[in-house]
């Protein structure tokens, strides 16, 4: 292969990597996403979050119900950074669907997204 196609090959497959982590960086959930703790009227609902990283739930107490109305599934953890504790993994939610926690748990504080 010649030396200038070699560099317009290289130059496109870089090109093509960048264009593909540039799309993931700015992807987001979409639809709503709900929590409520335990016996509370007060619910948060996220919209449009990112699809990296761990996102802490923004109730006091941790969330004992969840809501999931977005297109994509998450991961629920009992720890504020996703960590999994003794060994369990996170409790896993579909799109479309809700869960709640069983009697004298432990709450969910954090999520990440499944993409």
């Amino acid at each position: 292969m010649p030396h200038h196609r070699r560099i317009a090959a290289t130059t496109g497959a870089t090109l093509l990597l960048l264009a593909a982590t540039a799309c993931s960086a700015d992807r987001t959930t979409v639809g709503p996403l709900s929590f409520r703790a335990h016996d509370s009227p007060i619910e948060v609902t996220y919209n449009s979050t990112s699809v990296n990283g761990c996102h802490r739930i923004g109730l006091p107490r941790g969330a004992a119900h969840v809501e999931n109305n977005t297109l994509v599934d998450v991961i629920l953890y009992r720890t504020r950074d996703c960590r999994k504790l003794d060994k369990q993994d996170g409790t896993y939610i579909p799109t479309e669907t809700s869960n709640v926690t069983a009697p004298h748990t432990l709450p969910w504080r954090s999520f990440s997204v499944v993409h």
